[in-house]
């Protein structure tokens, strides 16, 4: 393994070594299952409310693969006496292509992320008296077939936001309505008493509940929330909002959420290879490890291990280790731990220094567009920063913010790329994509969509000096051109 000593002026934390693989932080699985065990006491209720509901409810799980703060969980089983957690392999996301640019829908780093956040949801769901469902195939077919077998009244989902996430919601909602259900025993089958069961989506993936916003979200334009971010006097707009919400506290889940149907078969967790992907080695940079148990040991160990938080501001800007930003988006992207359980965190770490202020952490020319590899493309653009960005995109799956701006620039503005291309790259690649922030993102770099600003360039020549250290650049193997 290799090392190099020395330091640099970076923004970003001072290690005198850098090392090949830089695990994700609390790796060791007993120490994992330990502090996973001991957050899940704390988030869990010794008293839950009552079970007052009947028959079979669902749980299908897409973007928010966790037990602790899952309201679609939650209700699932206080309306129910089974809930039967489900999980669809959706070939649209597994095994497909990009719109535009025909780049894998998700590739083999980001496949082998959800399928150990899968198995790790299915060991929780056990530890709980429930198990995982995994089914292959499109969940407006599985869904309505398991409600009809199984006689589910409700199929609980987390409410999505995006346009092909809500397609397939519709599509779900459609299917569902042609299922009809057999009447429990003592009713009668004269008309009306003939049920469909019912999608019924909450809402769990940010930190502000959509109903506690002070305003009508119907109302609104497309691009409100994106615009309401960079206005000149946005702190002030932003902290009017803020003053009058307030963060929900996080759903206290029962120690046993059992029992489930009695069910023979309840499917493996995929291997990337059944999506016709290769394993890939990470042997460079932060190595994430997929599942909830992960996510609860990533925020003990930045906020309390290493009591990271405190310097965030100083640090969040850096490109190099685990610890210079809190890295909890893959997970966030995921569900694999909510918003809401962060905030709590930091206002106990809050609480702890005696209610310090603490920041907020949440929150050229002509291109042959056929040459559709980018990463390929971009590790010859002469400049190593982008270089070195690139290559750590395609070999950890990870990039900073600093360096997600940087490249975005550079494609859109010094190499004339279409945007699209990028954004679908970064679909293929990231660990924490997510369809708002990176397609937003992207059109914001653009300068097109709702924010069309045309002078948005990070001049890579000055982006050097205080975002590329020297060892960022040996860390990746990218060498540096003269001329």
């Amino acid at each position: 393994m290799a090392s190099i000593s020395g330091s640099d002026s970076a923004a970003g934390p001072s290690s005198g070594t850098v090392r090949d693989v830089v695990p994700e932080t609390g790796t060791d699985p007993n120490q994992m299952d330990r502090v996973a065990d001991q957050t899940f006491q704390r988030y869990s209720s010794s008293s839950p409310a009552k079970r007052s509901g009947n028959g079979v409810a669902i749980v299908w799980f897409k973007n928010d693969l966790r037990v602790l703060d899952n309201e679609a969980l939650y209700e699932a089983w206080i309306s129910s006496r089974e809930v039967l957690p489900v999980f669809c392999v959706d070939p649209r996301i597994f095994g497909s292509s990009s719109y535009y640019f025909g780049f894998p829908k998700t590739g083999a780093l980001r496949a082998q992320f959800l399928m150990e956040c899968l198995a790790d949801l299915r060991k929780n769901l056990m530890k709980r008296g429930l198990n995982l469902l995994i089914q292959h195939g499109k969940p407006e077919d599985i869904l309505p077939t398991l409600a009809k077998t199984f006689g589910a009244h409700t199929v609980y989902a987390q409410k999505e936001t995006c346009s092909e996430e809500l397609n397939v919601e519709k599509s779900v909602s459609k299917s569902l309505q042609k299922v009809a259900l057999q009447p429990s025993s003592g009713q009668s089958n004269r008309p009306g008493s003939i049920k469909n069961p019912k999608l019924q989506l909450v809402w769990g993936a940010t930190m502000y509940h959509i109903d506690d916003l002070p305003f009508n979200t119907s109302s609104l334009p497309d691009g409100v929330f994106l615009c309401l971010g960079f206005v000149n006097n946005k702190k002030k707009k932003l902290q009017a909002v803020e003053a009058k919400c307030k963060v929900r506290s996080c759903i206290k889940i029962p120690a046993s959420l059992g029992p489930p149907p009695s069910i023979d078969d309840w499917g493996c967790v995929p291997s990337i290879e059944d999506f016709g992907l290769s394993s890939k080695n990470v042997s460079k940079g932060m190595k994430f490890i997929g599942g909830e148990s992960a996510a609860l040991s990533r925020v003990y160990d930045y906020f309390w291990e290493k009591d990271l938080l405190r310097n965030y501001k100083e640090t969040r800007n850096g490109m190099l280790g685990p610890d210079y930003s809190t890295k909890f988006s893959p997970w966030l992207a995921s569900g694999s731990v909510s918003p809401r359980l962060i905030h709590e965190e930091v206002v106990q770490e809050k609480w702890r220094r005696g209610g310090a202020k603490i920041t907020n952490c949440l929150n050229p020319g002509e291109m042959n567009v056929e040459l559709k590899r980018l990463d390929k493309i971009l590790f010859w653009c002469r400049y190593p920063l982008i270089d070195a960005n690139m290559k750590e995109l395609a070999e950890t799956g990870f990039m900073s913010n600093r360096g997600r701006q940087i490249v975005c620039s550079f494609l859109v503005r010094d190499m004339g790329i279409d945007w699209r291309m990028g954004a679908e790259w970064f679909e293929t690649c990231l660990l924490d994509y997510d369809p708002g922030s990176n397609y937003g993102n992207w059109t914001y770099g653009a300068g097109v969509g709702n924010d069309p600003r045309e002078d948005r360039y990070f001049s890579i020549p000055k982006q050097v000096s205080p975002f590329m250290p020297l060892r960022y650049l040996i860390f990746f193997r990218v060498r540096k051109y003269s001329g």
